[in-house]
């Protein structure tokens, strides 16, 4: 029996609908990521799920006693304390082991913390409440590579329930069971790992474009016999022509759905060979260094990766290059 159950939702702020007759079965042991472009609706179905928005139609059913716990996108404003008195917020037995697994201090002020070590620490909160549905929405964004490595093998070794979102494709490879796929409003269920998906998809398109391609060849027959001016007025050529109408509104209700795209390009000057150069650049807070004797020329066209451990300073850095925030010592030059 499945743990949630949605039927037919619907959802809209003001504009067209973010979800349209949505249906979905969350069974336990899922491990469901959901796919679709940007803005297309995929965290307001996590909230749904979560409990946080209420559909304008449909029905939610949970099995009695079913427990969900949310990891957002973002790092909600607001939130204060230790480490601890965040990780444990709510019911949960496990915040200790969940702190000390996501590797962070449970006495750290969790303001001070970089963007990478406040994502730890709500993950961390929702492993400690030992949800039965486990919603995480961009897990491994602003993670480094051991904790994204230690979280893919605590998910797949604790068999917990996943409703996720990701762009993560090795991520996504590794722990997705089944793919949903949510597009104008639609959810469409694959009830596969990624790669089959990739494979089902690609010939779905091509058997879609062949069918396509059967009925512009049709309509175009079709206009062609109108536009000779033959008399529709027996009861078969009526028939015909209404037919015809119908091909037309089909045909524009699929011009609908792709949607238009308007792109503007503005001239501009093409920038020096130089981006930035930085040489002996030191960088702290308080009496605790960060970055030490950095120095680094970046030209255009490069394409550099800035790695490391969470809270080591890679934002730091990207703001000093950025001009955003001076060095104590050395000098950042722009191009």
């Amino acid at each position: 029996m499945a743990l949630v159950s949605l039927r037919d939702i619907r959802v809209a702020f003001g504009g067209p609908p973010l979800l349209e007759g949505a249906c979905l079965q969350i069974e336990p042991g899922d491990r469901i990521c959901l796919l679709g472009r940007n803005g297309t609706g995929k965290s307001t179905l996590l909230k749904v799920v979560n409990g946080e928005i209420a559909p304008d139609e449909g029905e939610i059913v949970r099995q009695q006693g079913v427990t969900v716990a949310l990891v957002p996108q973002e790092v909600p404003p607001g939130l204060s304390g230790t480490v601890h008195e965040i990780v444990s917020a709510g019911p949960g037995r496990m915040a200790e082991k969940a702190i000390s697994r996501m590797g962070l201090s449970p006495g750290a002020d969790f303001g001070t913390l970089s963007g990478g070590m406040q994502r730890r620490a709500l993950i961390a909160r929702a492993l400690a409440r030992d949800a039965d549905i486990l919603l995480l929405d961009e897990p491994t964004n602003h993670l480094d590579i051991d904790a994204i490595a230690w979280l893919e093998t605590f998910l797949l070794r604790e068999a917990r329930t996943l409703l996720f979102v990701t762009h993560d494709r090795m991520f996504l490879r590794k722990l997705a069971t089944r793919i949903v796929e949510l597009d104008r409003g639609k959810l469409r269920d694959w009830a596969c790992g990624y790669d089959t998906y990739l494979e089902r998809r690609e010939a779905d398109r091509a058997a879609e474009s062949a069918q396509r391609a059967r009925f512009d060849k049709r309509l175009t027959e079709e206009e062609t016999w109108i536009r000779r001016g033959v008399k529709a007025r027996t009861t078969r050529n009526e028939g015909r022509v209404r037919a015809l109408e119908r091909m037309r509104e089909e045909r524009r209700a699929r011009r609908e759905q792709v949607g238009t795209v308007r792109m503007q390009a503005q001239r501009a000057v093409p920038s020096g060979r130089l981006v930035v150069e930085a040489r002996g650049v030191e960088v702290g807070f308080d009496d605790r260094p960060v970055i030490r004797n950095f120095s680094t020329t970046i030209l255009r066209g490069d394409r550099v990766g800035v790695m490391g451990p969470n809270g080591s300073g890679k934002t730091t850095l990207l703001r000093v290059l950025l001009g955003e925030l001076p060095p104590r010592i050395g000098t950042v030059r722009l191009g």
